[in-house]
């Protein structure tokens, strides 16, 4: 098929051809005076999955034809020539024991990293090895590394390489890696075919030889006599001097410089490089611009010499839109605008990306169109249903399960899918799932237990049974709580074995053996494959505790992909960088044209600086930015683009991408024509932009609200509050009447942290148990009891660590003031009661007081002391005067016999005791008829919210506006002004 030749064989396809087409136009261009038959004899080897179908269906034209062998380059392992070269393991495998050289480099090492990145260290050492053996780097060759002026880090990373040499000489009992086997068998063609060389017709088509296997064997086959290699979105436009400068300022971040150095490493010039097939063209116009925009920057001022001359601007930019959208979710909605137009026009578009959350955003647009484009990066196996359940049992071994995470697992979608007596359980499962949430929000606990489960499901109903069903279901909760919190260190396989075994009983449910669910479709059976391959390897994990193990499961079910079963739109394309190498669409769209997106930031070397990866001939971390950047300059060749930006994300301005960049500042700067085409470019992305704007505006303004103040029916009011509730209806009467008349009560969150709440509960419970048990004993003995007390009473209620040592390292500095005040207090009278209930009903105004006094002292002269703990701020005296009068009415309580076992008596005094770092306090003496005064305060305000026309007005005088109410958003606090006055409303 080929002539005789005195150089390699390298041919190119120009950006924006359609790779798979243009590569068959030019094969059976070659072979049209030859016999049909000869097609069948051409091999051609292709670098992905992807290409090789999109090749056959090159091919499958409606011509009858042979059709060429096309294979992978990474099945040249597969071939008879091959059996002899040592059989590889499978990269898991490697990265298991890659694990334990890990691990046991950070017990001696711990400065190194922490123990939670053992597998992201094993996975980079790795690819490490992989990039080693690709580029003919030897353990030998690191021992010529300089470190002398290297900080310790890398001296103890060059330390630990030296010990991973058994990974680099494969024996029977260390296999080679993937990449070091695939190597060792091009080395062997190489020998094979340099003694009998092949006579059919080899071709490497569609790889940029960016791995340094993969460049040696395209460099064998284009020796060949009846060899070549066909490169992707070779740029002809070029010039000599610019190939010269890219070879001599190693401009690895240039899209065309891995070109270069194969074509000095086959013994070529870049521009001896032919057109694989002349008749299929592209658009000449565009593919100079770019070239031009792309030149390497010692050339640059080239610009100003070019640019002036450059002709056919417009050819180059009229099917060229720029969308520079203001935010992520802008650009979103832009593009999928553009995707919708193209799907309603008929034309195939794509949507180049490498940021997944811009990919999967524009897909939840479409969705409001019914179009489902067709993701060629699948759904990631976490994210899956099966994903997901199994990320979430292994992340829980070992940790005592919170009512949050328990919630997470018992809603899973796939939980209790099996059967039991041939009729579903889900039902039920969600409605039992249903009332133990209700229960764990109310009333907790935040980590429960069996006998917590149980106690719950055995209560009798409304008719007083019980039933059976749920006390079933409860066990069986309680039996998954207990193996998943009963598990410690193991082996990798018996971790393994446990989550499988529980994910398995919580997809069966209660009373079921059927997990098949959980296997099930084309997530589970990928979820499938992920664990049975895991488990192939298990042996070589070694041992490891629950978040070890957590970790590593993690990051092995993230790798897995699913497709998507439901149908997609033929048209519509969502594309990654690699998977959009050898594929084209009518329009392309290019998204997320920032840095740190576009390109990406060069992955950090954990093992290797800069400096030593130069040394030991490793290639630069740019060198992915200019395979980036050549997956830019294909795409950006198509017959439509549009480039699209944010200018802004999440958390700040975005940098453009430096391609967007270059492209801009040159035609900006070139000619006038030029800036009239960024212009027109800009102006074309505005449309969609503004398309945007206008679909994501409301349909209808929503009105502001106004200050609520609901007018319920007098019979409707309370006729009873606590002491400390009275307050709030002078403050925030909105609360009592949402609370009380709407009779609304806040769900706790089920992530349950320690609130002020809970610190005072604390507090209180430490300060009766103290106070109750007090005798004579010095200051220190005292303090030191207090303390005492304090540890045993946090260890049984607080059921957060850190909260306990903060609490007590608190209640340890006030230690001494709070004895020497209860000295003091002990001086004026003595306890006869904590935490004592209260109540009083006021007959005159048909009202009922209730209340919980902490403390209660009787003085030598039968007179009584109230006292309130507070930790908090006490309340000043002006506070107590006018808004709070929670002693004053407990003393009112008092007064009028309202506490059980306690005689009626005057109440001489009330205080607040802080319970703060300062242990302030707010004492006052009562005078006579001052609780008259508060009583009749009282009864004042009771009277004017019997008052129909009076409202329970939001947030009336809060103490300080960053005050927030429980039911603020029922109000719509944020709608109106603190200053608004009430809008009294009439409710029934």
């Amino acid at each position: 098929m080929f002539q005789k030749t005195s150089t390699p064989r390298v041919y190119g396809l120009p950006c924006g051809v359609r790779f798979p087409f243009a590569l068959k136009e030019g094969l059976l261009e070659r072979l049209k005076s030859q016999s049909p038959d000869e097609l069948a004899r051409v091999e051609i080897f292709v670098n992905s999955s992807r290409v090789r179908t999109d090749l056959k269906l090159a091919f499958d034209d409606g011509r009858t034809q042979f059709l060429p062998k096309i294979r992978l380059i990474t099945e040249l392992g597969r071939d008879i020539a091959a059996r002899d070269v040592v059989q590889g393991v499978s990269g898991l495998r490697r990265r298991l024991e890659l694990s334990q050289l890990v691990a046991g480099f950070l017990d001696q090492e711990p400065d190194f990293a922490a123990r939670a990145s053992i597998y992201d260290l094993a996975d980079s050492l790795a690819a490490l090895l992989a990039e080693m053996h690709d580029e003919g780097v030897s353990p030998a060759d690191l021992d010529t590394i300089n470190i002398e002026d290297t900080s310790g880090h890398w001296t103890r990373a060059r330390r630990f390489m030296s010990i991973i040499s058994d990974f680099f000489d494969p024996t029977q009992d260390q296999p080679p890696m993937p990449e070091a086997r695939l190597k060792m068998v091009v080395d062997l063609l190489g020998e094979t075919w340099a003694r009998t060389p092949p006579t059919h017709p080899i071709i490497v088509a569609g790889s940029t030889g960016s791995r340094g296997t993969t460049s040696a064997f395209m460099k064998l086959v284009a020796s060949l006599p009846q060899g070549s290699v066909i490169l992707p979105g070779f740029d002809f436009d070029v010039t000599e001097d610019t190939w010269q400068k890219i070879d001599e300022s190693e401009a690895y971040e240039h899209p065309q410089a891995r070109f270069s150095n194969f074509a000095k490493a086959v013994g070529i010039s870049p521009k001896s490089v032919e057109n694989w097939t002349p008749s299929v063209t592209a658009n000449e116009s565009r593919n100079r611009l770019i070239s031009l925009a792309l030149r390497p920057a010692p050339v640059t001022d080239q610009w100003m010499t070019e640019g002036p001359n450059f002709k056919n601007i417009d050819t180059a930019c009229d099917d060229i839109t720029l969308i520079e959208a203001p935010d992520a979710r802008s650009e979103a909605v832009s593009i999928a605008l553009a995707l919708r137009k193209a799907a309603q026009d008929g034309q195939k578009a794509a949507l180049i990306t490498p940021d997944r959350a811009l990919a999967r955003h524009v897909t939840a647009v479409l969705d409001r169109w019914n179009i489902a484009p067709d993701d060629s990066a699948g759904i990631p196996l976490n994210q899956t249903p099966p994903g997901r359940l199994l990320r979430h049992v292994s992340g829980q071994l070992g940790r005592a399960v919170s009512s949050e995470q328990l919630l997470v697992l018992l809603k899973h979608p796939l939980v209790a899918r099996g059967s039991y007596d041939q009729e579903s359980i889900r039902g039920f499962h969600l409605l039992w799932t249903r009332k133990l949430e209700k229960h764990l929000r109310r009333y907790g606990p935040a980590f429960p237990a069996r006998e917590d489960l149980l106690n719950w499901s055995q209560r009798p109903s409304e008719t007083g049974s019980i039933d059976a069903d749920l006390v079933i279901w409860a066990i069986w909760v309680s039996d998954i709580i207990e193996k998943l919190q009963d598990t410690g260190t193991q082996h990798l396989s018996d971790h393994l074995d446990h989550v499988i075994e529980l994910a398995e009983t919580l997809v069966s449910g209660p009373q079921s053996t059927d997990p098949r669910e959980l296997w099930s479709h084309s997530a589970g059976r990928e979820a499938l494959r992920v664990v049975t391959d895991l488990q192939a390897e298990a042996q070589h994990g070694g041992v490891m505790t629950t978040h070890e193990f957590g970790a590593l499961f993690n990051a092995i079910v993230g790798r897995g992909l699913a497709r998507d079963p439901s149908p997609k739109h033929p048209d519509i394309l969502i594309w990654g960088t690699l998977e959009a190498r050898a594929q084209g669409a009518e329009l392309v769209i290019l998204g997320g044209l920032n840095e740190t997106v576009w390109p990406a930031s060069p992955t950090p070397d954990p093992w290797f600086s800069r400096d030593m990866r130069k040394q030991v001939g490793l290639l630069p971390p740019e060198q992915q930015i200019g395979l980036a950047a050549h997956d830019f300059q294909q795409a950006v060749g198509a017959k439509s683009v549009i480039l699209s930006r944010a200018k802004r994300n999440a958390e700040a301005e975005t940098v453009t991408s430096r391609w967007l960049i270059r492209l801009t500042n040159l035609l900006a700067g070139m000619s006038p024509q030029g800036a009239d085409a960024l212009s027109q470019m800009r102006a074309r992305g505005d449309v969609f932009v503004e398309m945007a704007r206008i679909l994501e505006r409301p349909s209808a303004s929503v009105p502001m609200a106004q200050r609520p103040s609901p007018r319920p029916p007098t019979a409707a009011r309370p006729r009873q509050l606590s002491v400390t509730r009275v307050e709030t209806l002078v403050r925030d009467p909105y609360q009592i009447y949402a609370s009380r008349v709407l009779r609304l009560n806040k769900l706790n969150p089920l992530t349950q942290s320690a609130d002020p709440r809970d610190r005072g509960t604390a507090f209180h419970k430490v300060m009766e148990e103290f106070v109750a048990h007090t005798r004579d004993e010095t200051t220190q003995e005292a303090a030191a009891r207090l303390i005492a007390t304090a540890e045993r009473v946090l260890e049984e209620t607080v059921l957060w660590p850190a909260a306990r040592r903060v609490w007590l390292g608190r209640l340890k500095k006030i230690a001494l003031p709070l004895v020497v005040r209860e000295a003091e207090n002990r001086t004026k009278g003595t306890p006869i009661a904590t935490e004592i209930k209260g109540a009083f009903h006021f007959k005159d105004i048909d009202f009922s007081l209730t209340c919980e006094a902490d403390r209660i002292d009787e003085t030598a002269a039968g007179d009584y002391i109230i006292y309130d703990y507070k930790t908090g701020s006490p309340p000043s005296k002006k506070q107590t005067e006018t808004l709070n009068m929670q002693l004053h009415l407990e003393a009112i309580i008092l007064e009028n016999s309202g506490f059980s076992g306690l005689n009626t008596g005057r109440v001489c005094e009330v205080a607040y005791l802080g319970l703060d770092g300062n242990t302030k306090e707010t004492r006052l003496p009562l005078f006579p008829g001052d609780t008259m005064k508060v009583e009749e305060r009282f009864r004042e305000l009771i009277r004017n919210y019997d008052d129909p026309k009076q409202g329970y007005t939001s947030r009336r005088i809060v103490q300080s506006v960053s005050f927030t109410g429980d039911f603020d958003h029922l109000a719509r606090v944020g709608e109106w002004a603190e200053s608004d006055p009430p809008s009294p409303e009439d409710v029934q």
